[in-house]
């Protein structure tokens, strides 16, 4: 008896040792299968589509989020079609609206947060970088492999490896990594094989290093900025006492507001945007720095960050990412006279649009119970938002036609527009050459402008508001269409709004409200829109598209 039990001991002891081991074998080939499959999907899969997915499934899952928790007590809980809307405006950082803000909890506002979080440009050029640091970790196979290989085949003397560049680009935030063969024979390149990879080596330093660097960037803006805002509020009655009678948290709207404003968003927690606020030109000054160091301005900033740490610590790595600064593939990273003209580009064209709005808009009911140190900021807070961030001091629908038209223009314009000298244009081309692609895919020729786009997403629009384009053309009109067609596309977020008061018919049903135009739009209108707000998020693809079609 004793013998049984202790051969069926044995046998069970073999079995799960048996079983340890296939359970092991199991998790090393489903882990190898997953990596296989991630690298497939980074380094393989065109970026574009890699960025749709990243954006989908974002707008997907916040869906999900704000639909799971609960709106405001009081409020009647938005239609399907509404909180997807706004989950794509959070995640696109569009701030596009089509239900009023305060219809959503304090919970539904951290959701709301957190998609601009991740949503903004900023943060997915930082996950570009992280998935450049993993495609280091495994370098190309022509830096050792391949030499190796044809040594062991003792075909040196046969073969000579030319120039190549190999280049993978990782597309969460315009990334690209090249690396270069030298037009050396074998046998040079054996012999330097210690000086390749001590250069991969520098690289991956680098890259890494501008990964913390810009994490840096992101957390002490968002630490920083949030502090003053909070600060601001907490001490100022007026700011206080509007938080209060909303029902709105300080620390959500500090936190809420500077993600926002640095992801160049444009939501506020408050149904009014920064109306409300308007006369708190302290506030305003707070959050103009954020807008212009979050997108236009980034680049210019984070090349004066990296000089300024390269003075200050010496380091090799920083040297290396401003000397080598298109080699570093990070397309924000720009070169200093590119940055130069970048940062008095975008200063002169905010002080062009300052002169004209102020010149057209001083004395209009747009300015009603503003002093005049106030208008003096509530005009440079409107101008520095028309170019992506979104957030208004006054009623855009109170604003002159002409002002209304040099916003659509600055909305479309790219944020990296700038003016550079011919002689430095062509400077810029000889160093970026290397990196273009020389052949064009058939779809690359048939493809359309961004304006083309642009028409069609208005003329579709049009028809599928037909009906209301007759019977309300005061509000439903071509130029309100177009400035939200164009502010969706630009991320921007600004809108006309809807007005009752502007109905050729008074209907008792009409009721007047804070949310954006778009809002009253029918369902294929909203979902147009939608699209809109992706194309317009992905505009960096689309920059070079249409340069087969000629007008002449």
């Amino acid at each position: 008896m004793s013998n049984t039990i202790i051969c069926f001991g044995r046998k069970l002891e073999h079995f799960s040792s048996t079983s340890r081991s296939k359970l092991s074998c199991f998790n090393q080939s489903y882990r190898g299968l997953i990596s296989t499959c991630f690298r497939f999907l980074v380094f393989r899969v065109n970026p574009f589509w890699v960025q749709l997915a990243y954006f989908i499934v974002l707008s997907l899952v916040g869906f999900g989020a704000l639909k799971m928790s609960k709106p405001k007590s009081g409020s009647v809980s938005p239609k399907n079609i509404d909180v997807f809307f706004t989950s794509v405006s959070a995640t696109t950082v569009s701030s596009m609206s089509t239900v009023e803000m305060e219809v959503f909890s304090n919970t539904q506002l951290i959701i709301i947060t957190i998609l601009m979080l991740v949503g903004g440009e900023v943060f997915t050029s930082m996950l570009g970088l992280l998935l450049g640091r993993f495609r280091f970790e495994t370098p190309p196979s022509f830096d050792g492999d391949i030499v190796n290989s044809i040594s062991n085949r003792g075909l040196q003397s046969d073969y000579s490896l030319t120039s190549k560049n190999i280049a993978q680009e990782v597309e969460l935030g315009r990334i690209t990594f090249s690396a270069l063969a030298t037009e050396k024979p074998i046998n040079d390149l054996e012999s330097n094989k210690n000086l390749t990879s001590d250069i991969k080596s520098l690289k991956y330093k680098a890259t890494r290093c501008l990964g913390y660097l810009v994490f840096g960037y992101l957390l002490v803006v968002h630490a920083v900025g949030s502090s003053l805002v909070s600060m601001y509020v907490s001490l100022v009655s007026s700011a206080r006492k509007i938080l209060k009678t909303k029902g709105i948290d300080i620390r959500t709207f500090s936190f809420f507001t500077v993600v926002s404003t640095f992801a160049n968003c444009g939501f506020v927690p408050t149904n009014e945007n920064m109306i409300v606020f308007k006369k708190n030109s302290g506030l305003l000054l707070l959050l103009i720095p954020q807008i212009l160091i979050g997108n236009t301005l980034y680049p210019a900033c984070l090349r004066a960050l990296i000089w300024v740490l390269d003075k200050m610590t010496k380091k090799v790595e920083f040297s290396y990412i401003l000397k080598n600064w298109k080699e570093m593939g990070y397309s924000h990273l720009l070169s200093s006279v590119h940055s130069c003209f970048l940062a008095a580009t975008v200063f002169g064209l905010t002080l062009v649009q300052f002169i004209l709005f102020c010149s057209m808009e001083w004395n209009s009911e747009t300015m009603d119970g503003f002093s005049s140190y106030q208008k003096v900021v509530g005009s440079l807070f409107q101008v520095v938002n028309s170019r992506y961030a979104g957030e208004s001091v006054v009623d855009l629908s109170t604003i002159s036609s002409a002002i209304l038209v040099l916003f659509v223009v600055m909305m479309y314009l790219p944020p990296y527009t700038s003016f550079i000298p011919t002689k430095y244009q062509k400077k810029e081309i000889e160093k970026g050459s290397q990196n273009e692609s020389a052949g064009k895919s058939i779809l690359d020729c048939v493809l359309f402008s961004q304006l083309s786009y642009l028409a069609i997403f208005i003329i579709l629009i049009c028809i599928s508001e037909r009906q209301k384009l007759k019977e309300d053309p005061l509000n439903f009109n071509v130029l309100n269409i177009t400035i939200e067609v164009v502010s969706a596309y630009g991320n921007v977020g600004f809108s006309t709004g809807y007005s009752c008061k502007r109905r050729l018919k008074g209907e008792q049903w009409c009721t007047d409200s804070c949310a954006g135009f778009a809002g009253r739009w029918s369902n294929t209108g909203k979902f147009i829109l939608i699209v809109v707000m992706f194309f317009g998020r992905l505009k960096n693809f689309s920059f070079k598209c249409g340069k087969a079609w000629k007008l002449s």
